[in-house]
Parts: structure tokens; sequence; C-alpha cells
């Protein structure tokens, strides 16, 4: 497996060859570049780093070279230990730090682990920064500190606590009209730090009775962590058996957030923002922003709402980039990432936990009710293996010359838009694919659309 390095940060599986794989002599190494990179920027040796981790297997080695790392360049690093993204995010700006480093390969499966990287704003890294640390690490053109130079190592535990007292701050938060509603509530955390995090959160937001499956955070994975219906059926049996009022799935990092409904079926990933948004919208006027891979109907509860909506690549960062400049006052991705600025600028499954129980027990409806309320539009989801020899560019062009006679988006692969839907091709920024997302007016309309380019694809 090659190293992917993108965007996303520094991607790979455990074990293997140096530069082939996440090995630790490749840990060392863009661990040292990241610090050298800040240590640049800031004009100063003695930075400081925050860094936090999921629970997967490998984790805890890849925090000790990272910390080591960090000191042994002369920074000072703060280590929050478990923890989610999106509470090491928050941490980087709580600590006043010059950066941060997340050890998570979010959805991927257990044999994978990765470094996401942040700037001071605890937001990830712009293209041209990343790409200012890659060259660092390909030049290996940093010195290691002296003895008496070294960093220190500070470790803080609890930042989910104070993660969790921030989201309860949040004025659109309500706990007293979840505590009326008297949800029951499932939880799948998939044995990260999400089994940390949410079951408490839950309790802090008076939620009445919680059912926990797989929340030891002991990076054994019992399914799947990407949270898609197929890797989620004994939670979706779960909340029927137990006549729960819904159930809450997250990924081993924290930031992608679904739900299941009462009757066992899936509210849809793409719907997490589309509710929220709902909701943030009938409260504070303004516009939303969401990947060209996200549903449409954001953009329709946003206009419907007298808001303006716009599209970014994909990418958090991206997302993140086009809501500053759209002023945007709820945004995210498809793939139930929720990203409120009232918070802070990451895609966040506890504050859009938070925010969507706000939302259900104030609409007093059952999930299935709630989803029903909305667009009903259908994703499907797909993927192609790249293989050696298989040119991107070259499969972008020719879709895009084959339909022409669309309306074409190009920002980040090819998108196409039809009168009831789009297909969007992209290359993974996590993964050696290319990605074909459909989106219709029922799943056979969306399968079409994919299975039309995929064809195309694989000629």
């Amino acid at each position: 497996m090659t190293l992917i390095k993108s965007i996303s940060g520094i991607r790979g599986t455990i074990g293997g060859r140096v530069s082939e794989n996440l090995t630790p002599v490749d840990v060392v190494k863009f661990t040292a570049a990241f610090t050298r990179f800040h240590q640049i920027r800031t004009g100063s040796m003695k930075i400081k780093l925050v860094v936090g981790r999921d629970a997967r297997i490998s984790g805890r080695i890849i925090e000790q070279l990272v910390l080591s790392t960090v000191a042994s360049m002369g920074a000072d690093v703060v280590n929050t230990g478990l923890s989610t993204t999106p509470t090491v995010e928050m941490a980087v700006t709580h600590f006043q730090a010059d950066g941060g480093i997340i050890l998570t390969a979010s959805h991927n499966p257990t044999q994978w682990n990765a470094l996401k990287l942040l700037n001071e704003k605890g937001e990830f890294l712009s293209d041209a920064d990343g790409r200012q640390v890659l060259d660092l690490a390909e030049q290996m053109d940093f010195d290691y500190a002296k003895v008496d130079e070294l960093g220190s190592i500070t470790e803080e535990n609890g930042m989910i606590d104070y993660h969790i007292e921030e989201v309860l701050k949040l004025p659109l938060v309500d706990t007293k009209l979840i505590r009326e509603a008297g949800f029951k509530i499932v939880v799948d955390a998939v044995n990260s730090t999400g089994g940390m995090a949410i079951p408490q959160l839950l309790k802090a937001l008076g939620v009445r009775e919680i059912i926990e499956l797989y929340c030891e955070p002991n990076g054994q994975f019992p399914h799947n962590p990407e949270p898609l219906p197929e890797n989620l059926t004994e939670i979706s049996k779960t909340v029927v058996d137990q006549n729960a009022d819904l159930g809450i799935v997250v990924d081993p990092d924290v930031d992608r957030l679904a739900f299941v409904m009462e009757d066992g079926n899936m509210f849809g990933e793409e719907y997490t923002l589309v509710a929220v948004a709902d909701y943030v919208l009938h409260h504070q006027k303004g516009n939303t922003v969401s990947n060209l891979s996200s549903t449409r109907a954001l953009r329709d509860v946003t206009e419907k709402a007298g808001g303006s909506y716009q599209a970014s690549a994909v990418g958090e960062v991206n997302v993140v980039d086009k809501m500053k400049e759209t002023h945007a006052v709820i945004g995210g991705e498809g793939n139930g990432g929720v990203i409120y600025p009232a918070l802070h600028y990451g895609r966040d499954a506890l504050a859009g936990t938070a925010l969507f129980l706000t939302h259900l027990a104030q609409k007093k409806m059952k999930m299935s009710e709630l989803r029903s309320s909305y667009p009903g539009y259908f994703i499907s989801k797909n993927k192609i293996n790249l293989t050696n020899g298989m040119s991107t560019e070259t499969v972008f062009r020719k879709v895009k010359e084959q339909y022409s006679q669309f309306p074409v988006t190009d920002i980040d692969g090819v998108k196409i838009d039809f009168p009831d839907g789009w297909v969007h091709l992209r290359a993974s920024n996590t993964e050696p694919i290319l990605r074909v997302y459909a989106e219709s007016v029922s799943v056979e309309k969306a399968q079409e659309y994919a299975r039309q380019v995929m064809n195309m694809v694989s000629q």
C-alpha cells in the first residue's frame, strides 16, 4: 500500500516497508517535518503542539513516536490522549498552541492509521501549507534539538469534558427540552473514543435512557467502522427491539454522525446535516455550504429559509474556506459531518448530536416523521479501485466530453448536473479509489446514473 498524502493528512496501513506504509520511520519523518513547518512559520524553535488520538490498536505506539519526535525537535507538546478529532481541534485554540496532530484514520479499517495536521486555529492545513510539510519531509530539512533544548510533554486528559461543556453553552442547545422529551437512545461507537464522548454528552443533555453498543475504547472494531447502512444492522435491530426513539452512530474519530430511526431504518447520513441546518436556519438566518458530493436537500432547505447555498470541493478545509467566504452559519459534508462555526470550524458529531436532539425535541416528532418532512432524494455511493496506469485526468476528460450537453463542474473531479439529479466522479483523498456518487429522485435512477459512469470508466 502506498502512503496517501493529501489535504486529509498522511495516511497508510501499519507495518511493511518504509515509504510504502505508515511505518515508525515515516511517522517520525512527517512529524518532524510538521514540527519544523511551524517553527519556520512562527520564527521560533519553542512552539507548542497538541496531540490526540482515537482508540485504534496502533494508536498508542504512534502516539509515543509523535510525542517523542515533537519534543526531540525542541517543541512543547500537550497530549490529550484518547480523544476525538473535534476535541483536539478545540484543544489547539484552548491551549493557544501553534498547531495540532490528530492520530486517526477516521472511517478506515483497523489496519490503517494517519496523522491529521492542524494549524493554529485548530483547522486542517491548506493545500499550500500541506505541500510545504511534504517538501520538508522529502528534503529531511530539519535538525533535532540538543539535550538541554528538548521540549516538554504535558498530559491533559480532561479535554472531552471541556468539549462537552462548550457544546452545552451553545444558545441553540436546549437541555430542558431534551430532558422533557424523555429520549431512549442506542449508541454504536465502534469501540473507539465516541464511546467515551457520546454517552457522556447524552447524560449531560438529560437523555432518559442510553443503551451502549461497542462503547469500550479498545480499538477492536466489531464491524466496518464507516457508518453506512450495510455496516449498521445490529444497531438497527437493537433500536427496534428496545423500542428506542433513535440510534446514534459515530466513526472512530467522532467527526461523522449518523442516525437510525425508530423503525430501524437509517435517517441517512446526508440528512444529518440537512436536519441540523434546518434547525439552525430557523433560529439564525444565513447561508450554508456543503461539498459537491452532498445532497441537494441542503440547498432546498436553505433557500426555503431565505438563505443562499454554495458548494465546495470535497475536503473539510475546502468546505471551511467556502463557509468563511460566504459567511455561512452552518455547513459540512454529506458523510454526516456537521460544521457549526458558533463552536468551531470543524466537523463535530458532539455539536451535531446536541443540535439535532434539540430540534427533534422541539418538533415533537418521531424520527421517521422528521425525515419525511425533507425533500426526498436518494444517493448511490460507489467506488472504483485505482489500478496501475489508470489516468484519472483522462477519465475525467472523457466523462466531461460524454456529458458535455449538461452543466459540468470540475473543481474536484467531474460533477454532471442533470435536471433530476447528479453524478460526481472524483479521486478519494483517503483511499486509492475513485468515488462515484450519484443522486436522484429515486434509488433506481441514482443507481442508473452511477452505473452509466462506472461502465464508461471500466471501458
